[in-house]
């Protein structure tokens, strides 16, 4: 009986060995991590992997090019494509990080321009919705305005310019809908300087001449509040708004709106001046 039990206890001792074997097999297989001997190794097999579309073992490997230092032959590209590949999974600060130091290591590279020009679109990537905090659109403004002044020939300057047009279009519409809000509310005197901040700060938007109409009619309506004292002055606001959108958006659809408030700007300051005596 004392042998069979030992015989019993040795095989279940060496199943379970087996067992515990193939378990660590079976999770080294399943980790799906590739071994890598050279920075050329790891620099290729991350690329195969970001060409298949699959970044997040494109990261793993090309980080791996890094195990041997960043001054060998394949250091520059490991770094360009591990940001092109952060960009691609959506990790947009961790590929605006590795853009910068792209183009802080590796400044003599010829890439240097176009990972300039990712670097932007990593923030454009990252700009969101209108109504939102607009930090980052105002990042990519700038790295675009940097591109196009350090790159003034490059192939994607028109697309640099026409990112920066579209992302201070969508800075107006905050500074409009800002101004908007104020006028719902009652709040004159605030949403005719709302609307003129969009005039002056995105005077290049299609919103310039809508904000000069709004800040004429606001400026119309907060004199209709005033004070005998400060309704002329409000008045002639009004009336500098209507001027500006006359003179410098002749052709806009908004200027015969915008005549029947001069309008009645004008009766209001005659009848002022008839009540002051001036």
């Amino acid at each position: 009986m004392s042998l069979t039990r030992s015989l019993s206890v040795s095989s279940l001792s060496t199943l379970f060995g087996i067992f515990l074997v193939s378990i660590l097999i079976a999770g080294c297989s399943g980790s799906g991590r590739v071994r890598y001997e050279s920075p050329e190794e790891a620099f290729q097999k991350g690329k195969a992997f970001f060409d298949e579309g699959d970044y997040t073992k494109a990261i793993e490997m090309l980080q791996g090019a890094f195990d041997f230092g960043r001054t060998h032959q394949w250091a520059a590209d490991a770094q360009l494509y591990l940001a092109k590949a952060y960009r691609a999974n959506k990790e947009f600060l961790l590929a605006a990080n590795e853009f910068t130091r792209f183009t802080q290591i590796y400044r003599s590279d010829p890439r240097i321009p176009d990972a300039e020009y990712e670097l932007a679109m990593t923030y454009y990537d990252r700009s969101p919705a209108f109504r939102l905090d607009q930090t980052d659109t105002e990042r990519a403004i700038v790295q675009f305005q940097l591109f196009m002044t350090r790159y003034a020939d490059h192939a994607l300057v028109e697309d640099a310019a026409g990112r920066i047009i579209e992302l201070r279009s969508k800075l107006a519409l905050k500074q409009f809908n800002t101004a908007e809000l104020y006028e719902k509310r009652e709040f004159y005197g605030a949403a005719a300087a709302s609307y003129e901040a969009v005039f002056d700060r995105y005077y290049d938007t299609d919103y310039a001449d809508d904000a000069l109409l709004g800040a004429l009619k606001m400026y119309l309506d907060f004199a209709k509040l005033s004070a005998p004292n400060k309704i002329q002055e409000r008045l002639r606001l009004a009336e500098a708004n209507y001027d500006r959108l006359i003179q410098i958006f002749p052709d806009s659809p908004l200027v015969k709106e915008a005549e029947v408030f001069y309008k009645e700007v004008q009766s209001r300051l005659d009848s002022a001046s008839v009540t002051t005596g001036s």
